[in-house]
């Protein structure tokens, strides 16, 4: 009896020591201001990385802790300030959150501007984040829609042969850098990426920085970058499928696959568009409508997947991988070809509580080929190949200044029916960088930073420094800064040997040197309550900016260096948001360019642009609204034109009129997980007279409706 009963005694206390070892905490997670429950509410353990959980419909989570130790937990919700709270007792225990809104989406961790994240509220340099909210508004289909929808200061529009080119506050694409993740894009045509590759489904945000950014990002940062940041997986799994259908018989299927289990979030997405082409010239009496009068219909297809995998709480890999294709319809004889595959490995180690070291190799490519329907003929013309190696690392000081250092290395790749007989080129890239970000108060903060990059095949090095200051005074943020900024010369830049059109040969020019800037900056932002207004001046001195000019000698156009040209401008913000749902913001931009006289270069920069955003959003037990009132106005420009390729001294000028387009967009959740959005574009029907590059190549008012289906919320 004894042994027996003293087995039993055992048993009971092993089963009691299990179950005092964990504890069950539990609670809902509301709106502030109208206590209603947040369905899909993250709750994070800070000292337990990989322990978290969602809230249901109701508002509720329950989360099981191992031990009786005293943890803290977050509560995150899309729009909302975070909230934290400290379990208490040793026991069981019920902790609510009461979550107040976000009004001025300042709390968003900004990553393009420091390479470090940082709420964007205290970022020194001028940065403009476009969230998932705003782009879920818009309804746009890649990143060309979105942008000319939201920021003022930027324009896409035709160049030759009817190819997208970009104008941001007086610079090109070349100028521009864009990133999805942080990593940059192969291939481009007329000195633009394919904008097309950067499709919308599964973002979670858009950050822009205006200016240069070369100290960190190098080479083509010398106009600023936009970062286009992926969305992770929150939920154990989601399903998504969406469809959109519009005018000109324009189609849009969309799919993403996630899954959050363990130590392995994915997250799958799949997107397929097409539209006819479109003829300018039905509805009019004009033959000659403009300098098109058909746009090229086409279609794409973007597959991407996103692996991550936490192999401790201090170490984490990112795997990526996707393809591209799109097709064009160019002639009935040719359509043009364009494929792109890229994938990815990074890992994060997290060494010490101060330091951490990120390690990642990243490889693109990016094809064109002409395919000729008589012989089914596939002709591939043009393949651009990066492999880049890079490495970051941080180390934090005194808990709030933060050293970084880093490096790269990339071999750039190039065949293209521009060189002489189809030939190809490789070029070298070498980079180093450090930046110190310094919190000397939590009024003031400082980042100074300077990178050194090295290009084999041009042999030029180059130094690009940065110094950007914040100081808070009240209500007011009081920001300034000074950046380099280059641009090294492309390897089609210095090797081109092409027949333009059968008209002309351009050449290229080894001896090119980099495209060089500096750019000044002041803003001040002024925050109180639900409102926030932002100024900010800038002024930016370019020289030795590449361009073609005419050779007699060789009786074609050779790329060149010129003289200096300045860009300076303003841009102003104003934001409302308020509890009843309605939320606006209207923005505007002067950018003026100077190019002296004689130089072989002209402008076509907008003096005056402004976009505005008139919001309501409203949320029922069973039932959702969200509308939207969206426009963008671009003032007219009078621009010199060549009259002759050979001449550089005839032209006539030019004047493109005006325009303002805006958008009216409903969303109505109709049930768990079911949305339909229905849009009205070019609200006040408005078409040019004539159209040229850069008018819009609209019609008149157009509709389209959309569906989306979370399966997931579904079932819960």
């Amino acid at each position: 009896m004894t042994m027996r009963f003293i087995l039993l005694m055992l048993l009971g206390l092993h089963f009691a020591t299990g179950l005092s070892a964990q504890r069950i905490i539990s609670g809902t997670v509301s709106s502030n201001s109208e206590n209603k429950p947040l369905q899909g509410a993250t709750i994070s353990v800070k000292e337990l990385p990989t322990l978290g959980t969602v809230t249901d419909e109701k508002g509720y989570y329950e989360l099981a802790l191992p031990d009786n130790k005293e943890y803290t937990l977050r509560a995150s919700y899309v729009g909302y300030n975070d909230a934290t709270l400290k379990t208490k007792s040793l026991q069981n225990e019920t902790l609510n959150f009461r979550l107040t809104e976000n009004t001025t989406m300042l709390d968003q961790v900004v990553v393009t501007t420091t390479r470090t994240p940082k709420l964007l509220k205290d970022v020194p340099i001028v940065t403009r984040v476009i969230s998932e909210r705003d782009i879920r508004r818009g309804d746009a289909t890649h990143i060309g829609d979105l942008l000319q929808t939201e920021l003022p200061g930027i324009e896409f529009s035709y160049s030759m042969n009817q190819q997208i080119s970009l104008n941001m506050s007086g610079f090109g694409g070349n100028s521009v850098l864009f990133l999805v993740d942080g990593e940059r894009l192969a291939g481009e045509t007329l000195d633009n990426v394919d904008y097309n590759r950067l499709n919308l489904d599964n973002v979670e945000r858009v950050e822009i920085v205006k200016g240069a950014v070369s100290s960190l990002y190098g080479s083509n940062a010398i106009g600023g970058v936009v970062n286009i940041i992926s969305r992770k997986s929150e939920e154990p799994w989601s399903v998504n499928l969406n469809g959109r259908y519009g005018a000109h018989n324009e189609q849009r299927y969309g799919g993403s696959v996630g899954f959050n289990r363990g130590r392995f979030n994915s997250m799958t997405n799949v997107q397929f568009t097409s539209i006819d082409a479109i003829d300018l010239s039905k509805g009019t009496d004009n033959e000659e409508v403009g300098d098109y009068s058909t746009i090229y219909g086409n279609s794409t297809l973007n597959i991407k997947e996103r692996l991550i995998f936490t192999a401790t709480d201090d170490l984490e890999f990112t795997a990526r991988a996707g393809y591209f294709f799109r097709e064009r319809d160019a002639s009935e004889s040719i359509k043009d070809r364009y494929r792109s595959f890229s994938g990815g490995l990074k890992g994060n180690y997290r060494i010490t509580e101060r330091d951490d070291l990120e390690l990642s190799y990243a490889f693109d490519q990016y094809d064109k080929s002409d395919y000729l329907t008589p012989n089914d003929r596939d002709v591939r013309d043009y393949s651009n190949v990066q492999h880049t190696l890079r490495t970051l690392y941080n180390h934090t000081l005194a808990d709030k200044h933060i050293l970084t250092i880093g490096g790269g290395y990339m071999r750039d790749y190039l065949m293209s029916y521009q060189f002489e007989e189809n030939g190809n080129h490789t070029q070298y890239t070498t980079d180093a960088f450090a930046q110190f970000d310094w919190n000397p108060h939590r009024k003031l903060n400082l980042i100074a930073g300077v990178r050194f990059d090295y290009f084999s095949e041009a042999q030029l090095s180059h130094l690009s420094p940065k110094i950007g200051v914040m100081y808070k005074v009240g209500n007011c943020s009081l920001r300034g800064s000074y950046a380099g900024g280059f641009r090294a010369p492309t390897l089609k830049e210095m090797y081109m040997n092409f027949y333009m059109g059968n008209i002309f040969m351009i050449y290229g020019n080894p001896d090119l040197k980099a495209e060089s800037s500096h750019n000044f900056s002041l803003s001040a932002e002024y925050m109180k309550s639900r409102h926030s207004f932002t100024l900010t001046g800038f002024y930016n001195l370019v020289d030795n900016r590449i361009t073609t000019v005419w050779n007699q000698e060789l009786a074609g156009q050779v790329y060149t260096n010129m003289a200096p040209l300045k860009v300076a401008g303003a841009e102003a913000n104003a934001t409302g948001n308020y509890p009843c749902g309605i939320s606006w913001r209207v923005s505007y931009a002067y950018t003026h360019e100077h190019i002296e006289k004689g130089e072989p270069l002209l402008s076509s920069t907008r003096p005056h642009t402004a976009t505005a955003r008139l919001a309501y959003d409203k949320e029922w037990k069973n039932y959702g609204l969200s509308m939207a009132l969206s426009g963008r106005y671009l003032s007219r420009v009078t621009a010199d034109v060549y009259t002759e390729i050979t001449s550089y001294e005839k032209t006539v000028e030019q004047t493109y009129p005006g325009y303002t387009i805006w958008k009216l967009s409903l969303t109505q959740r109709l049930w768990r997980g079911i949305d339909l959005t229905l849009a009205v574009d070019n609200l006040f029907n408005y078409r040019p007279d004539y159209y040229y590059s850069n008018s819009p190549s609209t019609t008149g008012t157009t509709c389209s409706i959309g569906l989306s289906l979370d399966i997931e919320q579904m079932f819960k």
